[in-house]
C-alpha cells in the first residue's frame, strides 16, 4: 500500500510554470530575453508565387533648368553688350576729337573772304569752344593787329565742353561775299560778310538765309 500511494504523487502543474528554464552550476537563473516583433526576421516566401518586390518612386531630377533662366540670361548678355559698346563708342569719339580738335576744341581755317586782303595773304580763322562758349577770332589778311572776335553761344551740357566747331564759308544772301558758318552739334549759325567784317543777319535777312542753310550739306 505505501508503494502505491507513493506511485500515484504528482507534482503540480503549478508547480512547473514557475520552474526555472535553465540554472547555471551555481544555482543563479538564466532567462532567454524574449525577441522582439521588430527583430524578428521574415520567413522567405515559401508559397511558390513570384516574390513581392516593393517598387520606390523615382527621385525627381534636380538638375532640370526652366527654360526662362537662359532667356533672361541671353536678355542680360545683350543689355551688357550694348552698354559695353555705347560705352567703346565715346570713347572712341571723344579720342578722335581729342587728335583732331585738342582741347579746348579748336578749328582752323584759311579763307580769302575780301578783308584787309591787299597784301596777298587771306584771312585765318580760328573757332573755339572754349569753356563751352563758342568763340570765332578772324585774322584780317592774316594780320594779327586786324584781329576780330565773334562771340557764339554758349552751351549748356554735361560735355558741351568737347562739342567740336568747325567754319565754312558760303554765300547765303546772294550778294558774292562769301558769309560765314560756324556749325557745331547738329547747329548752323551765318554771319554775313558786310565787306569789312561779319555781322549776325537781320530779320528782313533772315528767311532767306535759314533756306540758304537748309540747302547747305553738314
Amino acid at each position: 500500500m505505501p508503494l502505491i500511494a507513493e506511485q500515484n504523487t504528482m507534482t503540480p502543474k503549478s508547480v512547473l510554470r514557475h520552474r526555472p528554464i535553465a540554472t547555471t552550476p551555481g544555482g543563479v537563473l538564466i532567462k532567454t530575453p524574449r525577441r522582439s516583433r521588430a527583430q524578428q526576421k521574415r520567413e522567405p516566401h515559401t508559397t511558390g508565387g513570384p516574390p513581392f518586390v516593393a517598387m520606390t518612386p523615382e527621385p525627381k531630377r534636380s538638375g532640370a533648368v526652366h527654360w526662362l533662366v537662359p532667356v533672361g540670361a541671353s536678355m542680360l548678355g545683350m543689355l551688357a553688350l550694348i552698354w559695353v559698346f555705347q560705352i567703346a563708342w565715346a570713347w572712341g569719339v571723344t579720342t578722335y576729337d581729342d587728335l583732331l580738335y585738342g582741347r579746348p576744341r579748336t578749328f582752323q581755317m584759311d579763307a580769302w573772304v575780301g578783308h584787309n586782303e591787299q597784301t596777298g595773304l587771306p584771312s585765318h580763322f580760328i573757332a573755339l569752344n572754349l569753356h563751352r562758349h563758342i568763340e570765332v577770332i578772324e585774322l584780317a589778311g592774316g594780320d594779327a593787329a586786324h584781329a576780330h572776335v565773334f562771340s557764339g553761344p554758349e552751351l549748356y551740357g554735361i560735355n558741351d565742353d568737347l562739342t567740336p566747331v568747325t567754319l565754312s564759308f558760303v554765300d547765303v544772301n546772294g550778294d558774292h561775299r562769301p558769309d560765314m558758318i560756324v556749325l557745331f552739334q547738329e547747329v548752323r549759325l551765318a554771319f554775313i560778310n558786310d565787306g569789312t567784317s561779319f555781322r549776325p543777319p537781320l530779320p528782313s535777312e533772315r528767311p532767306s538765309v535759314e533756306q540758304a542753310l537748309q540747302r547747305i550739306q553738314p
